[in-house]
Protein backbone atom coordinates (compact mmCIF):
# COMPACT_ATOMS: atom_id res chain seq x y z
CA UNK A 1 0.00 0.00 0.00
CA UNK A 2 1.68 3.14 -1.01
CA UNK A 3 1.14 6.82 0.75
CA UNK A 4 -1.21 7.78 -1.04
CA UNK A 5 -3.92 5.47 -0.39
CA UNK A 6 -3.18 5.30 3.57
CA UNK A 7 -5.52 7.22 5.85
CA UNK A 8 -4.51 10.13 7.01
CA UNK A 9 -4.25 8.45 10.47
CA UNK A 10 -2.05 6.17 9.09
CA UNK A 11 0.23 8.27 7.13
CA UNK A 12 0.29 10.02 10.31
CA UNK A 13 1.95 7.06 12.41
CA UNK A 14 4.40 6.16 9.48
CA UNK A 15 5.87 9.83 9.28
CA UNK A 16 6.12 10.21 12.97
CA UNK A 17 7.94 6.78 12.70
CA UNK A 18 9.90 7.40 10.47
CA UNK A 19 10.36 10.88 11.61
CA UNK A 20 11.19 9.98 15.29
CA UNK A 21 13.83 7.07 14.25
CA UNK A 22 15.82 9.41 12.53
CA UNK A 23 15.56 12.47 14.78
CA UNK A 24 14.50 11.09 17.55
CA UNK A 25 11.17 12.44 19.49
CA UNK A 26 13.09 15.99 20.27
CA UNK A 27 14.12 16.28 17.06
CA UNK A 28 10.37 16.46 15.63
CA UNK A 29 8.21 19.29 15.26
CA UNK A 30 4.07 18.90 14.88
CA UNK A 31 4.95 21.11 11.35
CA UNK A 32 7.71 18.50 10.50
CA UNK A 33 5.32 15.44 11.17
CA UNK A 34 2.14 17.02 9.18
CA UNK A 35 4.07 17.69 6.38
CA UNK A 36 5.98 14.43 6.21
CA UNK A 37 2.21 13.08 6.36
CA UNK A 38 1.12 15.62 3.81
CA UNK A 39 -1.84 15.80 6.47
CA UNK A 40 -3.96 19.19 6.62
CA UNK A 41 -3.00 20.46 10.75
CA UNK A 42 -6.26 19.52 12.41
CA UNK A 43 -5.65 15.97 11.72
CA UNK A 44 -3.06 15.53 14.46
CA UNK A 45 -5.26 16.45 17.71
CA UNK A 46 -8.50 14.69 15.94
CA UNK A 47 -6.78 11.17 15.74
CA UNK A 48 -4.93 12.11 18.40
CA UNK A 49 -6.49 14.08 21.18
CA UNK A 50 -2.97 14.23 23.50
CA UNK A 51 -1.10 15.45 20.05
CA UNK A 52 2.40 13.75 20.00
CA UNK A 53 2.93 12.23 22.74
CA UNK A 54 -0.19 9.86 21.62
CA UNK A 55 1.13 9.65 18.08
CA UNK A 56 4.58 8.77 19.24
CA UNK A 57 2.82 5.79 21.04
CA UNK A 58 0.87 4.58 18.00
CA UNK A 59 3.93 5.01 16.04
CA UNK A 60 5.69 3.06 18.64
CA UNK A 61 3.27 0.37 18.47
CA UNK A 62 3.55 0.06 14.30
CA UNK A 63 7.02 -0.18 14.71
CA UNK A 64 7.15 -3.26 17.29
CA UNK A 65 4.45 -4.78 14.95
CA UNK A 66 6.97 -4.47 12.06
CA UNK A 67 9.61 -6.24 13.89
CA UNK A 68 7.28 -9.11 15.48
CA UNK A 69 6.83 -9.71 11.42
CA UNK A 70 10.41 -9.59 10.89
CA UNK A 71 11.04 -12.68 13.34
CA UNK A 72 8.62 -14.24 12.26
CA UNK A 73 9.11 -13.81 8.76
CA UNK A 74 13.27 -15.20 10.21
CA UNK A 75 12.04 -18.07 11.96
CA UNK A 76 9.24 -19.25 9.60
CA UNK A 77 11.56 -21.88 7.53
CA UNK A 78 14.33 -22.39 10.19
CA UNK A 79 15.01 -26.07 11.75
CA UNK A 80 17.19 -24.25 14.58
CA UNK A 81 16.54 -21.03 16.79
CA UNK A 82 20.68 -20.36 15.86
CA UNK A 83 19.21 -20.43 12.29
CA UNK A 84 16.51 -18.45 12.75
CA UNK A 85 18.71 -15.58 14.63
CA UNK A 86 21.23 -15.67 11.81
CA UNK A 87 18.12 -15.53 9.40
CA UNK A 88 17.01 -12.01 11.13
CA UNK A 89 20.41 -10.83 11.79
CA UNK A 90 20.99 -10.45 8.08
CA UNK A 91 17.30 -8.85 7.51
CA UNK A 92 18.15 -6.58 10.13
CA UNK A 93 21.80 -5.92 8.02
CA UNK A 94 19.69 -5.00 4.99
CA UNK A 95 17.61 -2.84 6.92
CA UNK A 96 20.87 -0.69 8.47
CA UNK A 97 21.73 -0.53 4.81
CA UNK A 98 18.40 0.66 3.64
CA UNK A 99 18.22 2.93 6.14
CA UNK A 100 21.44 5.09 5.59
CA UNK A 101 23.58 3.36 8.64
CA UNK A 102 22.42 5.84 11.43
CA UNK A 103 18.88 5.43 11.85
CA UNK A 104 18.24 3.94 15.71
CA UNK A 105 15.67 1.50 17.18
CA UNK A 106 12.15 3.54 16.06
CA UNK A 107 11.01 1.92 19.86
CA UNK A 108 13.86 3.75 21.24
CA UNK A 109 13.76 6.81 19.92
CA UNK A 110 9.96 6.92 20.56
CA UNK A 111 9.57 5.72 24.14
CA UNK A 112 13.18 6.46 25.55
CA UNK A 113 13.64 10.28 24.05
CA UNK A 114 10.11 10.90 24.70
CA UNK A 115 8.84 12.76 27.42
CA UNK A 116 9.84 11.38 30.92
CA UNK A 117 6.82 9.71 31.96
CA UNK A 118 6.30 6.20 32.96
CA UNK A 119 3.47 5.55 30.65
CA UNK A 120 5.91 5.72 27.68
CA UNK A 121 8.85 3.77 29.75
CA UNK A 122 5.91 0.79 30.16
CA UNK A 123 5.08 0.64 26.42
CA UNK A 124 8.67 0.42 25.89
CA UNK A 125 8.40 -2.88 28.04
CA UNK A 126 5.23 -4.35 27.15
CA UNK A 127 6.55 -3.68 23.06
CA UNK A 128 10.10 -5.24 23.93
CA UNK A 129 8.43 -7.97 26.03
CA UNK A 130 6.38 -8.74 22.61
CA UNK A 131 9.47 -9.76 20.68
CA UNK A 132 11.26 -11.21 23.45
CA UNK A 133 8.24 -13.33 23.60
CA UNK A 134 7.81 -14.16 20.12
CA UNK A 135 11.43 -15.17 19.82
CA UNK A 136 10.73 -17.35 22.72
CA UNK A 137 7.83 -19.26 21.12
CA UNK A 138 9.71 -19.51 17.92
CA UNK A 139 12.38 -21.54 19.97
CA UNK A 140 9.91 -23.66 21.90
CA UNK A 141 8.08 -24.38 18.47
CA UNK A 142 11.77 -25.45 17.61
CA UNK A 143 11.77 -27.74 20.29
CA UNK A 144 13.46 -25.70 23.11
CA UNK A 145 12.29 -25.65 27.20
CA UNK A 146 9.78 -22.72 27.84
CA UNK A 147 12.69 -21.78 30.14
CA UNK A 148 15.81 -21.92 27.76
CA UNK A 149 13.45 -21.06 24.81
CA UNK A 150 12.99 -17.53 27.28
CA UNK A 151 16.67 -17.13 27.78
CA UNK A 152 17.86 -17.69 24.65
CA UNK A 153 14.73 -15.13 22.85
CA UNK A 154 15.91 -12.49 25.93
CA UNK A 155 20.16 -13.28 24.70
CA UNK A 156 18.87 -12.29 21.04
CA UNK A 157 17.12 -9.34 21.65
CA UNK A 158 20.10 -7.95 24.04
CA UNK A 159 22.17 -8.89 21.22
CA UNK A 160 20.50 -7.42 18.32
CA UNK A 161 19.79 -4.07 20.36
CA UNK A 162 23.56 -3.84 21.49
CA UNK A 163 24.58 -4.71 17.51
CA UNK A 164 22.13 -2.15 16.18
CA UNK A 165 23.99 0.61 18.55
CA UNK A 166 27.42 -0.51 17.79
CA UNK A 167 26.44 -0.75 14.05
CA UNK A 168 25.22 2.98 14.20
CA UNK A 169 28.56 4.02 15.90
CA UNK A 170 30.66 1.89 12.83
CA UNK A 171 28.47 2.96 10.22
CA UNK A 172 28.75 -1.13 9.08
CA UNK A 173 26.09 -3.52 9.22
CA UNK A 174 28.70 -6.11 9.36
CA UNK A 175 28.51 -6.23 13.36
CA UNK A 176 24.74 -7.26 12.48
CA UNK A 177 26.06 -9.87 10.18
CA UNK A 178 28.68 -11.06 12.83
CA UNK A 179 26.02 -11.01 15.84
CA UNK A 180 25.38 -14.75 14.78
CA UNK A 181 28.93 -15.67 15.81
CA UNK A 182 28.11 -14.21 19.50
CA UNK A 183 24.89 -16.32 20.00
CA UNK A 184 26.26 -19.36 22.10
CA UNK A 185 23.69 -22.25 22.58
CA UNK A 186 22.15 -22.36 25.89
CA UNK A 187 22.34 -25.46 28.02
CA UNK A 188 19.75 -26.62 30.13
CA UNK A 189 19.90 -26.26 33.40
Amino acid sequence: MNNRTLSTKDRLIRAAANLFRVHGYHGVGLNDLLAEAKAPKGSLYHHFPKGKPDLARAAAIWASDRMLNLIAESFENATTFEEGVTTLCHKLAKLFDLSGNWDGCPIAAILFEGPENEEFRADAQRLYDGWITEGAEQAERLGETPEVAREKSERMFILIQGGWTLARARRSSDVLRELPLLFEPVKAG
